[in-house]
Formats: C-alpha cells, sequence, structure tokens
C-alpha cells in the first residue's frame, strides 16, 4: 500500500526559501511536519480542513439592497473597506471579509479536499464504506468552494453569455507547483465541473464517519446545495427533485421552532438567541460552518461600522416590518422575533442569527480572533428555493403549497395562499423605485419569464421577497440581485432615516456584479474582471 504525502504552506514557503539559496539538500529530508495521509482516520481528518473559515456573508450584505448608507451623522462609523464594498468598488482594502481571505479559504478547501481524494485513490478507492463517504464529502466540498467562487468573483450563470464569460480556475489535483498558472475558463465550464462533481458525490455520501455531522456536509446538506446548484444552473426539475428528497414527506417537521426563540423574550442581549438559532441539534439546520469573521457585531446592536446598514427604512418599506401578504408585520402577527434600535449611534432593524464567538490565542494579552457561525443550508431556505423551482415549472399549487408553509411559520397567519391570492397581492402596489421602496422589484433574469404581472411574475415576487427576508443579514440577497437582473441603488439616508439623495445604481448588465478578484491574485497573472 502507497502512502501520500501532504505539505503544509509554512514548509513550501520554507522550501522556496531554500531552493533560492541552492540549498537543495533541505529538500532531500521529510521535513518535521509533513503529513502521511496512509489511513483512513487521517482522511478522514484531512477533510475537517476542506472547508473555509472565511466567508461572503459581510460583502454580499453590503453590495446588496438589504444595506443604506446612513449619512455624515454616522461618518465616525465608517470603515474603508466596507465602504468600498457598499459602493461596488474594486476592493484594494484587507480585512477578514475581504475578497483575498475568501479567495484563499475557498481554494484552501479545495486543495485539500483533492488531497484526500488522491489519498483515498493510494489506499486502494473507495472500497470500504468509510473511504466511499469521504470521497463522497471530498467531492461536493471541491465543487461547493467553486461554487462560492464562481458566484462571487464571475457573472450569474446566462447559458447566452456564459460560454464567454470569465470564469475561475477549477481545480482538480493538488498544486505540485510552488507558482502555478492557470487558466480562468469560462463560467460555463466551471458549472459544468460543479455538476460533475455534484452527481459523483450525492451517491457515495454517508453520515457513518462524522463525529460532528453538522459541521460537514452530511447528506442533507449535500442535497440542499445540490438542490441550490441547479437552480442557479437553471435546471428546474433537478433543483425541486433534490430539495423533495432532502425534505422528504413533512417539510413542516423540519422548520425552524421560530416559538421557542420567542420564548427567550425580546431583549437587547441577542446571544442567547443567536446561540440558539445555530444549535447544531436544531432539525432546520443541515450545515453550519464557523468563520473568522466580524459578522456578529456588523449585523447586531453593537455600535459597530453603524454607517452601513439595514435601516429602519429597508426594514419598514420592504423587509422585516413591512406590510405583506399576511398583512401588519409587528410583534402580534410575527413568530420571528425583529429588533429595531434607531437613534443614537445606529439605526438597525436586526433578526439574531449571528453570534459573536471570541477564540483567545494569547490568555496573557487576551488577543485573538472573532468568530461566528452561519448556516448556509438549512430546511426553511430550501422550501423557498423549492417553491421558486415549482414556479418556473409552473406548478402553481405546489410552489404555493410551499410559500404557505413558510409564511405560516415565520408569522402567525393561517392564511393559505394560492396563485390567485398571489397575483392579487402583488399586484396591488407599483413597482420600487428609490424615492418609493416596495418589496416589488423589476426582474430581468437571464432566463424567459411571463410578462409583469403574470401569476408566474408575481410568485417570484413571492418567493424572492420570503427569501430576501428569510436570509436577512447572510448575505445570499446578493445572489438572488445577480440572478434575477434587479437594479438597486445607494442611497444616503437624511437625519429623519429617509432617503436624502441617490449616488450610484446597479443596472442590470453592470460589469461590477462580479467582484473584482483579488489584487494579489491579478498580480501573479490572472486575467482580471472587465470594467
Amino acid at each position: 500500500m502507497k502512502s501520500y504525502k501532504i505539505l503544509s504552506t509554512a514548509v513550501l514557503a520554507l522550501s522556496a526559501c531554500f531552493t533560492f539559496t541552492s540549498c537543495d539538500s533541505f529538500l532531500d529530508e521529510d521535513p518535521d511536519n509533513r503529513a502521511t495521509i496512509d489511513t483512513e482516520d487521517k482522511v478522514v481528518a484531512l477533510l475537517t480542513s476542506a472547508y473555509s473559515s472565511s466567508g461572503y456573508t459581510v460583502i454580499n450584505e453590503m453590495m446588496s439592497d438589504n444595506t443604506d448608507d446612513m449619512g455624515p451623522r454616522y461618518v465616525q462609523y465608517d470603515d474603508r473597506f466596507i465602504s468600498q464594498a457598499y459602493h461596488w468598488q474594486d476592493i484594494t482594502e484587507s480585512d477578514n471579509d475581504g475578497v483575498l481571505n475568501i479567495w484563499r479559504g475557498a481554494y484552501s478547501a479545495i486543495s485539500s479536499a483533492n488531497h484526500a481524494i488522491v489519498a483515498i485513490e493510494e489506499l486502494g478507492g473507495p472500497n470500504t464504506t468509510k473511504l466511499k463517504e469521504c470521497l463522497g464529502e471530498a467531492l461536493i466540498c471541491r465543487a461547493y468552494y467553486h461554487f462560492v467562487l464562481v458566484n462571487e468573483f464571475c457573472l450569474a450563470y446566462n447559458p447566452a453569455t456564459s460560454s464567454k464569460d470569465l470564469g475561475i480556475p477549477y481545480i482538480t489535483e493538488p498544486e505540485t507547483q510552488l507558482n502555478p498558472q492557470h487558466s480562468r475558463g469560462t463560467v460555463a465550464e466551471v458549472y459544468e465541473n460543479i455538476e460533475k462533481d455534484i452527481l459523483a458525490a450525492i451517491p457515495l455520501l454517508g453520515d457513518t464517519h462524522y463525529s460532528q455531522p453538522k459541521y460537514h456536509f452530511n447528506k442533507q446538506a449535500a442535497l440542499a446545495f445540490a438542490a441550490r446548484f441547479f437552480l442557479n444552473y437553471q435546471k428546474w426539475d433537478l433543483a425541486s427533485k433534490y430539495a423533495t428528497d432532502c425534505l422528504g414527506t413533512n417539510p413542516v417537521s423540519l422548520l425552524r421552532d421560530w416559538d421557542e426563540m420567542q420564548s427567550y423574550g425580546i431583549t437587547n442581549d441577542m446571544d442567547p438567541r443567536c446561540n440558539l438559532y445555530i444549535k447544531a441539534s436544531n432539525k432546520c439546520n443541515f450545515l453550519l460552518q464557523t468563520t473568522i469573521s466580524m459578522v456578529g457585531f456588523i449585523f447586531s446592536n453593537y455600535g459597530y461600522i453603524t454607517k452601513y446598514s439595514h435601516d429602519s427604512y429597508i426594514s419598514t418599506n420592504e423587509t422585516l416590518q413591512a406590510t405583506n401578504i399576511w398583512g401588519e408585520s409587528n410583534s402580534s402577527t410575527m413568530r420571528c422575533p425583529t429588533l429595531v434600535f434607531k437613534g443614537g449611534t445606529m439605526d438597525r432593524a436586526l433578526v439574531a442569527k449571528l453570534p459573536r464567538l471570541f477564540e483567545e490565542t494569547d490568555p496573557v494579552s487576551q488577543t485573538g480572533y472573532y468568530h461566528s457561525v452561519v448556516v448556509p443550508f438549512r430546511s426553511d431556505i430550501l422550501l423557498l428555493e423549492r417553491a421558486e423551482a415549482y414556479i418556473m415549472q409552473k406548478k402553481y399549487t405546489e410552489a404555493a403549497k410551499d410559500l404557505t408553509t413558510w409564511m405560516q411559520n415565520w408569522t402567525k397567519s393561517t392564511l393559505t395562499l394560492d396563485p390567485d391570492t398571489i397575483q392579487k397581492f402583488y399586484n396591488s402596489f407599483g413597482y420600487y423605485t428609490s424615492t418609493a421602496p416596495t418589496p416589488k422589484k423589476h426582474l430581468n433574469p437571464s432566463f424567459e419569464i411571463d410578462e409583469e404581472g403574470s401569476v408566474q411574475e408575481c410568485m417570484l415576487q413571492c418567493v424572492l421577497n420570503f427569501k430576501r427576508i428569510e436570509t436577512i443579514h447572510e448575505g445570499m440577497r446578493w445572489f438572488d440581485v445577480k440572478r434575477y437582473g434587479i437594479n438597486i441603488t445607494r442611497r444616503v439616508m437624511n437625519q429623519d432615516s429617509e432617503c436624502d439623495h441617490v449616488t450610484d445604481s446597479l443596472g442590470t448588465n453592470d460589469l461590477r456584479r462580479a467582484i473584482q478578484l483579488p489584487f494579489d491574485i491579478i498580480a501573479a497573472g490572472l486575467e482580471r474582471n472587465p470594467r
């Protein structure tokens, strides 16, 4: 049996130094921290590093229509990185939540997945249950992080243009060179490779080798990812199929228990509710991911970078507090508790979901890193993603059932939605403008939908509005803004928390919808996104 060896980043750096100084003899010996992956358990251990500790939450939320510029009264609570993201500028600032960490974190996870795949081959292939499940996990991790990268740094998938639109390098082998050169390829090629990895992974996946299954791509999480991928890929039948495979015959039993969240009381102390939100024992949570991030401060009642905020203006007119198809959104009608802080140094409307966690690295100086935990895959989102896939297949009755299920869980409403009710409601008010905001926005997707005011378009308005509310503070709204070509504006708020003036807008075909590659990566030779 062959053994497989993986070099750490530190060892690679040392190797480079000694090469430049002609000390080739150094490379003739195994460094102390070289890991030999020659057992099943070592493969399992290696796969714990196939998950990134960097996320898109902050940058995506700032770029989306979930954020306003709170004006000059909050100028002292500004941040250059956040400002660049909010204004859709090319990011030059370094930050834990920045583009370079997103890029490096994703490719580091992909590298670990590729090392695990080769190690499994060296061990004779997936000839045991544990190795089979590990191979499935490695493939799905590789697919997922390429999916993150292509959705961050490229234009949204478009069957008419994606064969030409710049993609990201799809890496399927462990790196053996210090500074390998890669081609970006196209978005279409990236999607083809992701699909190939997902379809190969799904039959292999199982949960028997996990000690903490919710922190890995367990079977439920993988099926939820498959549904989301095929929704983006515009393969609606596969999206609804994998969503149903995950949700089963009784999705209500898997939804979040908002009544339990309410039992904690509406207090300014958000920590207990945040910790409840991310509990691994919650049936609704399919995958949990730790992240080195300030999300727990930026999307909380802590006075941190309050110049850019999901403020009461957005909340009252478009999201958490807006009058919706269920009626008014207040404490008597809602199960999900909304906290609103207005006045002083902040104007924010919040849902408690992102905890503030601190990892102490030096007990003496009490320094370390702020962490949080995010839930990228869960039943509540998946139910709405299935509804969207049903709408695109014109299965309106099935979609209305899923929308009703979500609504009756998020709110205390007993209303049963049907296509006619949804169409009448969304045709009862006008489309969004910067001075008269509503939840209803013009949709300009790359795929064909029926005319504005039709049953299909109104139901899409409903599901996109519900998804925006469900995923508040998580950065996922940005993906729908891209996919549906939704035009959004940058507005500055005045002292009365009303729109003072508009400074910029992002049109359907604006190239800034593809985040610019990190400048370190461009400097290393990878082609930059056009502007």
